[in-house]
Parts: structure tokens; sequence; C-alpha cells
């Protein structure tokens, strides 16, 4: 039997139907913009339009969107695959990593238009996982719209539940492997049943408060601080109902994956938890406070960050040539694997990478047009464009929106890997989806799963607290700790007696000082102001951000944009054949004044232009950095991961594509589940509820937690209680409902639906 490359085994059964062409249709797209008009579009990508309007209008949740963008295109694939004479799926009909996706496909009707098919099943399944995954979402209503718009668009009955694909044909068959995949998300450790909730992580380090000057209260310079604001609002516009978010997803490396593999693995105790590792990078840099010496590898990657922010402004009189033939190409393997080569491949002080630039556009034989423009209006327009995509559609969303740009290309040619037949729209927008989807949710798995076990700090976080500490450079001179800020002259400096931030009473005199973007307090109206740089003192530096953002709400080691970007811009080159842009050269206009929301601007109007995607990727990591998120200890690793991951699900998805997968690997380690019976469920509110497990340890916990992942009831229960079964009281003045119990031990955990009436 075949084996997938984890050594799934693998069904393939007989082919049921022959794949149909359809001829190519020609499309036109905007230059300027990823914004589409009005075309004809397969079925696929008009689900995919739907699901990234989606993610557009929830909570920003990188996770969360890359495992809804792989896991609806994957339904898609399939659905695709089901009817074809060679491609196998990926869901229907396999087990993954123990769920069972059963599939007689000798029960399936047999469609008089195999095309009309494929096309109602996508439809079916797209609409009821769609309206299943933003069921919550604060714009949930604007969602459930669009969906039931595109189901009546396309004439499908919304009211059509049934999923007996023998009797109800390609329409049950979608809500078929909607209804098995959304049972498979709900036991994938997503916590997607808690709301993804966190179950184990808890922050070492209180908040810092990020309207007052310095970071005091930190406990660990080398672990993730949480940030408390005035008002939080995410990066899609919602506001967030508390002050201090938690950490976003520090376990999602528990999350099934798509082709990472056991070899990838590293699994890390701490507290208690198994944190699961992919690719695994190894500690970043750490310091000492008390007992460092010199200048570290942590005070120069968080310097760079306060020292890259002196870019952020157009006046600085800087002129750079942003076009191809100024920036990228730049060759992956030189890129240094140890963070004592890190400074060879920053421009510390001017900024930037070593990339050369490109001297010709292989489409047109002709050398790249020079753009030259204010340092500062690209380092900002760079800073915001990357932030989550032009339309907060999140990172692995943004990369969906820029297939969709290549696509819309009049120069692009539908080929896989850029050979052979001209590929029908459906087929290449399903195997293409698939690719793209499971690389991303590998990036966001790896990435997360890094994040939550290394749980690295953020620059605000590092340069605040080495200010408050003083200067390392120098024992002779004033107010010198080896844990305080490097001084380079003209950029990061002491207040010295007569300095306009000395204070009325001389106050700051001795304090460190940075020539950095001066902040939110600068920026009043951010459609009319802009906060220029200036000296203002280190304790109250700001990354280039809104005050009521300033910082993702998690660990910064790895750099989710760096691996995401880069894994992209792997499968977008294999994919295509070709690692440059159709026509030589991918494009995005922001206009002068009209594109930044930070603060007014850019001063002149920017094309952002990349030759290649690899160029593309390169750009979004720098960008981090000019945007305070990142210091260059994040970056790199990222990239580096990134490429791994983009050939492996490329690698992947192309066996799936040929008729299976061959290669046979370990199989990843199972997540430890522990059976549980719970009865009577449903049950009376004010009825006992016994519980029984298999597996108990010397104490054994159990937590009752509504819907939202709000904790009710918790309790420790000891072995010898729970011998006979424990009695479980829900109490009284529960409303009735759905609620989640969850019992775990020491390694291990198991939760059940409860039903109270």
């Amino acid at each position: 039997m075949k084996a997938d490359l984890l050594g799934h085994p693998l069904k393939t059964g007989k082919p049921i139907f022959r794949k149909l062409l359809t001829s190519l249709i020609a499309v036109l797209f905007l230059a300027t913009s990823f914004s589409l008009s009005a075309q004809e579009h397969s079925v696929a990508r008009e689900w995919n339009e739907v699901l990234l309007e989606g993610i557009r209008n929830d909570l920003a949740r990188p996770t969360v969107h890359a495992r809804n963008l792989f896991h609806v295109s994957t339904a898609m694939y399939d659905l695709w695959a089901v009817y074809d004479d060679e491609a196998i799926p990926f869901f229907l009909g396999q087990e993954i990593d123990g769920f069972n996706f059963d599939f007689d496909p000798e029960t399936l009707p047999v469609p008089e238009d195999i095309e009309a098919a494929r096309e109602m099943a996508i439809s079916y399944a797209s609409y009821r996982m769609i309206k299943h995954r933003f069921q919550r979402s604060p714009g949930r209503n604007y969602i459930f719209g669009l969906a039931d718009d595109k189901m009546i668009e396309l004439g499908y009955d919304l009211n059509f539940i049934s999923t007996d694909y023998a009797t109800g044909g390609a329409a049950a068959l979608g809500n078929y492997l909607a209804e098995k995949i959304i049972a498979f998300g709900l036991q994938d450790g997503s916590n997607e049943q808690i709301n993804y909730a966190n179950r184990f992580y808890q922050p070492v380090n209180d908040p810092l408060v990020t309207k007052f000057p310095g970071n005091p209260n930190i406990e660990d310079p080398n672990r993730w601080q949480p940030l408390t604001l005035d008002l939080v609002i995410d990066q899609s516009g919602n506001v967030i109902p508390v002050n201090t978010p938690p950490f976003l997803s520090p376990e999602w490396g528990q999350v099934v994956p798509f082709a990472l593999k056991a070899e990838d693995l590293t699994v890390h105790n701490r507290g208690g938890f198994d944190y699961w590792v992919y690719h695994d990078p190894g500690q970043p840099p750490q310091i000492d406070l008390e007992n460092s010496t010199g200048i570290t590898d942590y005070h120069w990657t968080f310097s760079l960050v306060g020292l890259w922010s002196s870019h952020l402004d157009h006046n600085d009189g800087i002129m750079w040539d942003i076009s191809p033939g100024g920036l990228g190409n730049f060759n992956i393997d030189d890129i240094p694997r140890t963070f004592e080569d890190y400074p060879t491949f920053y421009n510390q002080l001017d900024g930037g990478d070593p990339g050369i630039g490109r001297e010709v556009n292989p489409y047109t034989g002709q050398a790249y047009e020079p753009q030259l423009v204010p340092r500062g209006d690209y380092t900002r327009v760079l800073a915001e464009f990357w932030a989550d995509g032009p339309d907060s559609e999140t990172p692995p969303g943004h990369w969906f929106t820029i297939l969709n740009y290549v696509h819309d290309h009049p120069e692009f040619e539908p080929r896989f890997e850029g050979k052979g037949e001209l590929l029908d729209l459906l087929e290449w927008d399903v195997k293409a989806y698939f690719t793209l989807g499971g690389a991303v949710h590998d990036a966001a798995v790896t990435a997360w799963g890094i994040k939550g076990y290394y749980d690295y700090l953020r620059p605000i976080s590092a340069i605040r607290l080495m200010a408050d500490q003083g200067q390392c450079t120098d024992p002779g001179r004033t107010n010198f700790h080896p844990g305080g800020l490097p001084l380079v002259d003209n950029y990061i400096e002491l207040v010295e007696a007569g300095d306009a931030l000395a204070g009325a009473s001389g106050e700051n005199v001795g304090k460190i000082k940075i020539k950095a973007w001066r902040g939110p307090d600068y920026v009043q109206n951010p459609k009319t102001d802009y906060a220029g740089v200036g000296w203002i003192l280190a304790e109250n530096w700001w990354p280039y951000q809104r005050p009521t953002f300033v910082s993702p709400p998690f660990a910064g080691f790895i750099s989710g944009h760096s691996t995401f970007s880069r894994a992209a811009a792997e499968v977008l080159t294999y994919l295509t054949g070709d690692e440059y842009f159709p026509g030589g050269m991918g494009e995005f206009v922001a206009k002068k004044n009209e594109f930044l929301v930070f603060e007014i601007g850019p001063s002149v109007d920017v094309t952002l232009q990349w030759a290649t995607y690899r160029d593309a990727s390169d750009q979004t990591s720098l960008s981090r950095i000019w945007g305070g998120i990142h210091p260059p200890a994040d970056d790199l690793p990222g990239r580096i991961i990134g490429v791994e991951i983009g050939q492996d699900a490329f690698e992947l998805a192309s066996q799936y594509f040929r008729g299976g997968p061959t290669g046979i690997f370990e199989k990843r380690p199972a997540r430890e589940q522990v059976a549980a019976q719970v009865y009577p469920n449903p049950a009376p509110v004010d009825q006992q509820i016994t519980v029984k497990i298999d597996r108990p340890d010397a104490e054994v916990t159990f937590e009752l937690m509504n819907l939202q992942g709000q904790l009710l009831q918790a309790q420790k229960i000891s072995a010898a209680q729970l011998q006979n079964g424990f009695n479980l009281q829900a109490g009284k003045d529960l409303p009735a409902g759905t609620y989640l119990l969850r019992i775990s031990g020491r390694n291990w955990e198991s939760s059940q639906q409860i039903v109270l009436h």
C-alpha cells in the first residue's frame, strides 16, 4: 500500500472519473492594486475571495487563519481530485493523525456534468466551513451575508444540509467533507472547541504599561512580556475588550500540520507541558543584566531596531532607488547562519541588506527603470504594507492575495511548474491554493511552536529595559551598566547638561537618548500629522505602530512574517516554474498622503516593486525591523526555515497531484489523548455528572468552560477519588447550553462537550 511522507497508509482506490479540460480564459488585472475587477474566475477563486474577506473582518489571528486557509483550500482540492483519474485527495478517504475521513467512492453517483459537480461540491464545502469557522467572529453577520449571497448567486439551495453523498450527490459530498473537516478540527490540537484558548502557557513577566516610561517591572529580560494599553485595537480594526491581550497560540506547535515530518520535530518540556518545535533554530540571544561583558548579540540585535527607527522620516534628505534595479537579489544561501555573522548582513546605520539589485528585466530585456524616493517614505510604506496585508488579511492571507494577483496578470499562463499543458482555471486554483495553504499552515505551526517555547521578548520591552539600565559601552562614563544600551555617535547617546532633553531640573541628565521615530504622542490626527524622527529619551521608545496596537500579542522569535513569506515565495516560485513575477515585476502603488494610516504620508507616490517572489519576501522581513516589531535575531532564522517549509510543502502537494505520496518517513508522534466517559450527557443543570478516565495521575484537574473559553469551575481531584469515577456538580446557576469539560494530568488531556438542559 502506498504511504504518504509521514508514513500514513494511503488509500488510492480506482480512478472514478476522467478529467475534463476546459479552455483557459484570459483575465485582466489592475497593475496598481491587488483589488479585483469584475472578471470570470473559477468557483474556487470565488470562495477564496469570500474566505479572504472573512479573514479581513475577523480578529487578526495569523495562526487561526493559516489553518482556515489550509482546511478550506484542501477541501476544494479534494472535491476536485475525487473526480480526477490521477490526483489523490488529502483528506477524503484518508487517515490523518488517527482521524479517519471515511469515504466510499463506489457509492458516489456519476454526474452527467463533472465540472458542475465539482463546482457544487466545492461550494457546499466552502460555505459550510466558512459558516462554522466564523460563527464567533465580530464580523459574523457580514461574513455570513457574503457566503449566503455567493451561494444564491451560484444558484444553490442554502437549506440543503444532507451529508449522504450516495443519494445527495455532489452537494451532499461537499457537506460531508465539510462536516468531517470540522470534526477533525475539534481534535487537531488547535483548541478550536474553546475558541483557541491557551491550555498551559502563562507569561513569566508582568505587563509593560506602554504609556509610562521605561520597563521597570520586567523579571526576565529574555522572555516575552505582555503589553498593557489604554485601548487595544487589533490589526483588523477590532476593539479588543481587554487592555492586556494574552499570548496568541503559544501551544500551536501541537496542531496537526501538512508536510512537517517527525525528523523536523523536537519536543521540549517546560512547566509540565510539551512544546512541539519543528525546525528548532536553537535559543535566541540571551542577556545576563548583571554579568554581561561588552556588546553582546542581545545588545546588538535590539539596538539595531532602535537605529533603524531613525530611517522613518522623509525629510532627512536621503533618497533611495527602490526599483528592482536598486534593491533585492540576495542569495538565501549566503545568509549568515550564526548570530556572530549577522552584522555582515544588515547595514546597521544606513539600513538595508547586501542585495545588489538586478540589471535587466528578463521579460523585456530592458533595465529596470530607477525609482528614486525619500528613504523615509519607502520605509514607512514598507512597514505598513507588509504589516498584515493591504486589507489586513493577515500574512498568510496576504500571500493568497499575491497569488491571485499573479493569476490575474495578462502575461500569466497557468502551467504547473511552468511546463506542460495549460490548466483550466479550476484545476490551477485548487492545486495552487492547496499547496500554498499547506505551506502557510506549516509556517504557522512551526513559527508559533518556536515562539511558544522560546518565549522571546519584543523590541519595545528590550529597548526600554536597556535604557533603564544605562549604557554598556564605556565603563568610564556616567550611567554604565552591563545591561544598558550600546552608545552610537549621532544615534544613541547620553543626555548631557544643557541638552533639550535634560529636563527643567536636569532630572534626565545621564539618561540614554535615541534618534528615532518620535512616537504616537506626536500624531494627534493621523490624517494631517506625522511624528518624524528626532531625539527622544530611549525609555520612551516606540515601534512604528499605532498606540492601540504597539506590538503583536505573542513572542517575537522567530518572525512569523519572515517564515510565512519565504515559504510562500518558494511555493509561488515552484508552482509557476519562474522566480519572477509575470512580466518581470510585481508592484503596489501607495499614493501620496493617502496610503499611510499611522500618520500622514507618504510625501510622494511610492510604488513597491519586486522582480521576484523571493525579493518580495526579503522586503517583508526588513519591513518588520523598520516597523520596530522584530530584531535581526527573529528575522534570519524565519527566512531559512521558511525555505525548507515551502519546498517540503510543494513536494508533498506535487505527489498528491501525481497519484499519491511515495516517500516513507517516520510517523509524527501522536498527541496523547486520554479516553473519558462522561454521563449522563445531555444532563439537567442540577444533576451530578459522572466522569471516568482510563489514566489517572496522582492528581487530575477538571475545568468547566463555556465555548468562549471562560473558566467557570476548576477542581483538582486525587487519584484515590477517581477510582470509581468522579461526580461533577455543574451547578444550578449555569444556564442551559453547551459547555466544555477539560480533564488534564501531568502531560495529557481529554476534552468533552457537555450539554446542560
